[in-house]
């Protein structure tokens, strides 16, 4: 008999507890958490030096108020609570949500790798139906092939229909020229 593995239970974003009960307690949180994502909106494009620099300047006094507003409210909310939860899930993580401050080639979020991700993700359903386990592979190259060229900024149909041009008489090994 193998132990049962313990279930992770999931806490409400404060997005989520405010578009549900309009709570004015996540929405001060948002606004508070917005000015930090203003001075990434400043900073976008920007060097790493700049960044760094702005960051420490105008996101860093926005945090540490921040982090004082989350204990001091933390003590006003019910323990069992959704929002308790929220609060607790940023303050037991807020050396990792801060992190970006101390480098100018980190984001805020992760939201540029869930974007590039998003197009396998939203198949994942259906790569159980591909039929076979190499039926599996095929895709999984595929798709690999094909985000590559997204990250590279080339065009993945152009890139395919070039490599099929010219993979019957590619020599296999020097098959990696053919990679985006």
């Amino acid at each position: 008999m193998t132990p049962a593995t313990p279930t992770r239970t999931r806490c409400a974003t404060l997005v989520e507890l405010y578009k549900a009960n309009a709570s004015p307690t996540a929405q001060e949180a948002l606004e508070r958490i917005g000015k930090l994502y203003e001075v990434e909106t400043a900073v976008r494009g920007q060097s790493v030096e700049l960044r760094l620099a702005a960051r420490q300047q105008y996101a860093i006094p926005v945090l540490g108020d921040l982090h004082q507003w989350l204990i001091a409210t933390r003590t006003k909310v019910e323990n069992e609570s959704e929002l308790a939860k929220a609060i607790d899930y940023g303050l037991n993580r807020w050396k990792q949500l801060t992190i970006y401050t101390e480098d100018g080639t980190l984001e805020i979020d992760n939201n540029i790798a869930e974007r590039a991700v998003r197009g396998v993700g939203v198949g994942k359903k259906n790569f159980l139906f591909f039929g076979s386990d190499s039926g599996g592979e095929r895709a999984a190259i595929s798709y690999s092939l094909v985000e590559t060229c997204k990250l590279n900024h080339i065009d993945p149909q152009r890139y395919l229909e070039y490599v099929l041009q010219r993979i019957a008489e590619h020599p296999i090994n020097r098959i990696e020229e053919l990679l985006p």
